[in-house]
């Protein structure tokens, strides 16, 4: 096994939502010293960087003080921090092109780009953000991408770009499906429960959320999650809809556990045009059955093998979670089981980990010649 100090360049909080980064860098910190270097916090008196423990991976956020030049600054402390622990053998991964201008001077053994979402599709996205992703894309060994439509957008502009879809921790999730507790703050929600975990932003169809609960008042819509981007006196607001917050990774499954349909209400526009949520075999884990709008990345493969049921407006919404109210779904959840067989993070990161051992390797070999 080579060694080397992987450096993660981030645009997402450690602390936000657990997602793809933190499946990957816990693992690769099994081996390694890894780094996860987190956006900058704005308000500090003198730039500075901090840096905790989360599951072995060491997570580093810069502080700078209002008006500070964030390339500069940024710079210099990640200087700081490579010299202070003593990295030498490095490995570069981007969450964010945003990150090349402070890091692109920097010696890498290798460059990864690890594209999960198309960010400059999002709302608010720095106009200089595809250039940025222009310059990474010229320097990186290796591209990953979090689901199939990014692959085809992305493998025509990198040789080495390879499709890892995403993944599942399938026993952690499957302990839905054997709890029966219930949780203070759903403790009063009655059933038929349908649920919805993860980031609540532009990417969401608030307006089919909002005609499902005011034509099914019998149903609860429980919504789990921060709430970023919009504003949340735009969310529907009802008796029956209840809004609960972010909940720690390890909880998601007792709240799962009370479910009746787990919904993915996807709004169609610029910021879900290439989004592969995880969310998606997270729920099948956990025995659920699923509708979802017509998400490319949801209809291929979920739909397509018959475990996800789709639908793109709310009378068709609400009659396909009219039907898995009523089904046996002892015959899909065995269809789910076999598809899931395929999927883990331990296997994506291995494959992963296999690429990029070859791509050093190979740069070892040039270097000898």
């Amino acid at each position: 096994m080579l060694s080397y100090d992987l450096i993660c360049l981030s645009h997402l909080r450690w602390d936000f939502v657990y997602q793809r980064p933190h499946h990957l860098m816990s693992r690769f910190a099994r081996d390694h010293r890894v780094f996860y270097l987190e956006e900058p916090v704005w308000g500090a008196n003198e730039a500075h960087l901090t840096m905790e423990s989360r599951n072995g991976v060491h997570v580093v956020a810069p502080h700078l003080p209002h008006g500070a030049d964030p390339v500069e600054n940024q710079r210099a402390l990640l200087d700081d921090l490579l010299e202070r622990e003593e990295c030498t053998d490095l490995v570069l991964w981007y969450y964010t092109p945003m990150a090349v201008p402070f890091s692109q001077h920097l010696a890498a053994d290798a460059v990864i780009y690890d594209c999960m979402d198309e960010l400059s599709a999002f709302v608010l996205a720095p106009p200089e953000l595809r250039l940025l992703e222009r310059e990474l894309l010229s320097r990186a060994d290796l591209v990953f991408t979090g689901g199939r439509s990014l692959y085809e957008r992305k493998q025509r502009r990198h040789r080495a770009t390879y499709c890892f879809p995403s993944s599942v921790d399938v026993t952690h999730f499957a302990q839905a499906r054997g709890r029966h507790g219930v949780p203070d703050d759903a403790a009063g929600i009655p059933s038929p429960q349908i649920g919805f975990f993860g980031v609540i932003d532009e990417r969401m169809d608030l307006d089919l959320l909002g005609a499902i609960a005011n034509r099914r008042p019998d149903w609860h819509l429980v919504m789990i999650g921060p709430t970023a981007k919009i504003d949340p006196d735009t969310l529907p607001a009802a008796p029956n809809v209840h809004y609960l917050g972010p909940k720690r990774y390890d909880d998601l499954p007792t709240y799962l556990a009370t479910w009746d349909v787990a919904i993915l209400p996807f709004a169609h526009n610029e910021a879900t045009r290439y989004i592969s949520p995880t969310k998606t075999p997270e729920y099948l884990a956990a025995g659920k059955p699923v509708v979802s709008t017509s998400i490319r990345d949801v209809v291929h493969p979920y739909a397509e093998n018959g475990l996800v049921a789709i639908a793109d407006n709310p009378d068709t919404f609400i009659a396909a979670i009219d039907a898995l109210l009523t089904e046996e779904p002892a015959l899909r959840r065995a269809r789910a089981d076999r598809f899931l067989q395929t999927l883990s993070w331990d296997r994506t990161w291995s494959e992963m980990n296999a690429l990029i051992n070859e791509v050093l390797a190979e740069n070892v070999e040039v270097m000898n010649v």
